[in-house]
């Protein structure tokens, strides 16, 4: 039976509310007329307003000629919003001589731009606009679900934002390496709040793909002024996928789109962290120096001429590459210290892993000529370069050193010094002592056969789906690789052999790793039952035909994990002092549930059957013999039925002691008090002056801050995200 501290709060499932979905955005698309004469070369001509086919919040316009449009939207019962450029950003392109690109030739591609809920429209054209073409679109609001993604920030993937697979155009290309981040705002109010972030998201990729044409968002990923973050465009977070975000740059950057526009707006703290936090991993997971500028040549845009060599910062606005005035002024000068905080997040690093040359090259006697591995730390650090066989993962050779510099030469020898086969694959791993991301380079043979056509065993991630709509589990990714380009197709069969559903018709795909999603529906968008099944994956091509499979099971039994609050404070102070462990069941299952710690179990907080619904266990961090300590642990909750065992797991930290704040120095001058402080750890400063009180987040370490006010006295105190709360510093300021 549940043990003490058990709270059991169970509802019917079904009375959970639904998510709205892709489905729920409404798409339409208007050619609008203009009148006879056109406009007047250097004139500027309104039209009568107009009433769009329906309630719309993002709107974006096309139209042929050389001239320039504006428009202004209102709803019913309001006012005229002020007159939007069209086109703000107009180097938000595809690269030129792609697919992409040449769907929208003729047409100057406007902005998709977030209104707010409007119903009417009004236009404003200067020069030559021979055609005018709106797109309206509704996307409700939708509270965006975050999923763990793995070695990652805290990251909306698709999935959480609803986003539409079906409409995406082509499986994503990639680039061989990253080089730099581009940095956008996108268009549109600035007053959006924290449910329609998710909105304005699906509502670009909605305008990007069926307005424009696009294979998909151009953006790879996309921050909201709350310092939400967003998975942009499909194919890997951590991968090097190509946007559509910077024309003539997108091979070899991520794009980072703030949502907004910050020309005359400042950005919000939130939002400058949540950019840094992730631009730190990404930058780091492609050895990418935030500080360096590197060197890249150009595809060709209005700005800059294809061929043309342009040295830019590894952390860019879009302004650097191309005739755009994004990210807006405020944003772009942001970007230099955005860089140097980057540069501190996460060390030490390893940058600009390389090997020269990249490859097997057998020398005139036909052993390899020798190989030279180098890169560059963040701090002296000892390293190591470890080659390994492709396949086996058999050492090879290896090599040593300690400094910044990592640099050692193989000679294309493995053991006892026998030269290995220039027709063999290797790796090469480049690591570090501490927590530096180690590097892998693929060392590919000199020289192939020919491989016979093989379709490799699919895998299934995670191997048991969830489409319980709790956001965790819902749908899985089947991966499989081809050797040679192939007609595939992927069904499901249950435990009787029978096809049940077709997770992708026949599709031709080219050589290599190719992915397909399942959310768990079937014939007609029914919901599969519960129960053991078989993703098959069948290849065909040049007469042959290959089929592999892999198990699956759906299982539905346990969802909806919370673990609040994360931060965790049972001292008795009133704050945040419960935790609270929140499940459902689909049915009934033998429940536990449990803190661990590395691993290891701490405390067992339930245990015993429990009924089908909504769960709850509560925990005030009391133990057999003492209080819980402070520090990392994570909340297990496992449910077992006849179909095996399912866990959830949440992080939980457990922190009792207040920050330990302290003031280094206070002057005041001229209108204006400038304070130097350290903390032990990451909290909300609460500032006392003369002229008010004024709260502010900051990181641990020693910050220095303004106040606009020249005061005498100052007093500050700190409170972490566990709600405990520092001794109050008073000081009195120094004059200058």
């Amino acid at each position: 039976m549940p043990t003490r501290s058990l709270i059991l709060l169970a509802v019917l499932a079904g009375l959970l509310p639904a998510a709205a979905s892709a489905a729920d955005v409404r798409f339409a698309v208007r050619d609008e007329q203009l009148s006879a004469d056109r406009s007047v070369q250097g004139l500027a001509r309104t039209t009568p307003a107009r009433r769009a086919p329906f309630t719309f919040n993002l709107a974006g316009l096309h139209w042929r000629g050389t001239g320039s449009v504006w428009f202004r939207t209102r709803d019913d019962a309001g006012g005229w919003s002020g007159w939007n450029e069209a086109m703000p950003e107009g180097e938000d392109l595809p690269d030129r001589g792609t697919a992409e690109l040449a769907r929208g030739r003729g047409w100057r591609l406007g902005n998709p731009w977030w209104t707010g809920s409007a119903r009417w429209i009004q236009y404003r054209v200067a020069g030559q606009v021979m055609r005018l073409r709106a797109y309206f679109l509704w996307s409700p609001p939708v509270r965006a679900r975050r999923l763990a993604m793995a070695e990652t920030p805290s990251v909306i993937p698709r999935s959480g934002w609803e986003a539409d697979e079906s409409i995406v155009r082509t499986p994503p290309s990639y680039a061989a390496r990253l080089r730099l981040a581009v940095v956008h705002h996108t268009a549109g109010r600035n007053d959006y709040g924290p449910d329609e972030s998710a909105a304005i998201v699906r509502g670009i990729e909605v305008y990007h793909v069926k307005a424009n044409g696009w294979n998909d968002i151009g953006y790879n990923f996309l921050v909201d002024r709350y310092g939400q973050v967003f998975e942009g465009r499909a194919g890997g977070a951590e991968r090097n996928v190509v946007g559509a975000h910077a024309q003539g740059f997108n091979t070899g950057s991520v794009g980072v789109a703030l949502l907004g526009n910050y020309q005359g707006t400042a950005t919000t703290p939130a939002a400058l962290s949540a950019l840094e936090t992730l631009l730190a991993w990404r930058l780091d997971a492609a050895h990418v120096d935030p500080l360096s500028t590197p060197q890249v040549v150009s595809g060709g845009n209005e700005k800059l001429a294809a061929g043309t060599t342009v040295t830019l910062r590894s952390i860019s606005g879009h302004r650097d590459t191309g005739d755009t005035e994004c990210p807006g002024n405020l944003l772009y000068a942001e970007l230099f210290a955005v860089s140097e905080a980057v540069a501190g997040l996460g060390l030490p690093k390893l940058y600009d892993p390389v090997a020269a040359p990249n490859g097997l090259r057998p020398g005139p006697n036909g052993a390899i000529e020798p190989i030279l591995f180098t890169g560059r730390l963040s701090a002296p650090l000892p390293w190591s370069v470890t080659v390994t066989e492709a396949g086996t993962g058999a050492v090879v050779a290896s090599g040593a050193g300690s400094g910044e510099a990592v640099s050692w030469t193989w000679d294309g020898n493995g053991p006892g010094g026998v030269p290995v086969d220039p027709a063999g694959t290797y790796t090469a791993t480049l690591a570090a002592a501490g927590d530096v991301r180690p590097a892998t380079i693929v060392l590919p043979a000199a020289s192939l056969p020919p491989a016979p056509f093989d379709l490799s065993s699919p895998e299934v991630v995670p191997e048991v789906l969830t489409p319980n709509g709790d956001g965790q589990g819902d749908a899985v990714e089947i991966s499989f690789a081809l050797t040679a380009a192939a007609v595939v197709h992927v069904r499901l069969e249950d435990a009787e052999g029978a096809t049940v559903a077709t997770i992708m018709p026949e599709r031709s795909l080219e050589a290599g790793p190719a992915e397909v999603t399942w959310n768990g529906t079937i014939q007609q968008g029914a919901a599969a039952p519960d129960g053991p099944y078989r993703v098959v994956v069948v290849a065909r091509t040049d007469g042959r035909t290959v089929s592999r499979s892999v198990a699956l099971v759906v299982d539905r039994t346990l969802g909806g994990l919370t673990v609040t609050p994360r931060n965790f404070s049972p001292n008795g102070d009133g704050r945040q002092d419960a935790l609270s462990v929140a499940f459902v069941l689909a049915t009934q299952a033998q429940v536990r549930v449990v803190v661990r710690r590395n691993g290891r179990d701490v405390a067992t907080l339930a245990e015993g059957m429990f009924a089908a619904g909504s769960q709850r266990v509560s925990w005030d961090g009391g133990l057999a013999a003492a209080r819980v300590a402070d520090g990392s642990y994570v909340a297990v909750v496992e449910a077992t039925t006849e179909l095996g065992t399912r866990r959830l797991a949440g992080p939980v930290r457990v922190d009792t002691a207040p920050p330990l704040l302290s003031v280094l120095s206070a002057f005041s001058r001229r209108g204006s008090t400038r304070i130097r402080l350290s903390l032990s750890e990451p909290a909300r400063v609460k500032i006392w002056t003369d002229a008010g009180a004024t709260a502010t987040d900051r990181p641990a370490g020693t910050r220095t801050f303004s106040v606009r006010a020249s005061t005498k006295r100052v007093r500050l105190r700190a409170w972490d995200a566990g709600g405990n709360a520092s001794k109050p510093v008073r000081v009195t300021t120094r004059r200058t």
